[in-house]
């Protein structure tokens, strides 16, 4: 039970970071406002979205949370079956993507909109373009990709296990071939 709660508060603790950094950002900058942090490498820019990652699907609020709604069921099912076989780390992968998934369903569901405000820029001068500015994200955001890389991760881990016990099995058995 102990250790079920301990991967709900991981996701707790991402929406509330989530949750937090954004009412900063909105409380303290006016909409298009940026403010420098690392010169023009990394600022602070606060931004709106209604739509998805790089502003695809602008407007589709209800899709939006619709599908939201559908992805948290599945990723509390699935977290649930992947704690009962004993799993570590693709537990907290999903909490990291269900907290964040909370945090923009939140922001969709209240305000219609993502509030954005982590923002980078690249110089690509060498490459004969003068900047790349990589689209604005958040802490939702960041969670999520971070989720879905420790998955991939963790499928990576597991395909690498299953082939080694394989192998292994093979060789018991006199199948592995030169």
């Amino acid at each position: 039970m102990i250790i079920t709660l301990k991967y709900y508060i991981y996701a707790v603790i991402v929406l509330a970071i989530d949750q937090a950094t954004k009412w900063v950002v909105v409380k303290n900058l006016v909409l298009g406002e940026a403010r420098p942090v690392i010169g023009e490498f990394f600022q602070i820019t606060s931004h709106r979205n209604k739509g998805a990652a790089f502003g695809i699907l602008q407007n589709q609020r209800w899709f939006f949370i619709v599908v939201t709604i559908a992805v948290v069921a599945g990723i509390i099912w699935y977290l649930r079956k992947m704690l009962q076989e004993g799993k570590r780390l693709l537990p907290f992968a999903l909490s990291l993507v269900l907290g964040g998934a909370v945090g923009n369903f939140v922001d969709r569901a209240l305000f219609g909109e993502v509030v954005d405000f982590l923002q980078f820029t690249f110089d690509l001068s060498w490459f004969g373009n003068p900047e790349y500015i990589f689209p604005i994200f958040n802490v939702a955001d960041s969670a999520i990709v971070v989720g879905v890389g420790l998955i991939f991760l963790d499928a990576f881990l597991s395909w690498r296990e299953e082939a080694k016990q394989g192998v292994n099995r093979g060789a018991e058995s006199g199948d592995v071939q030169p």
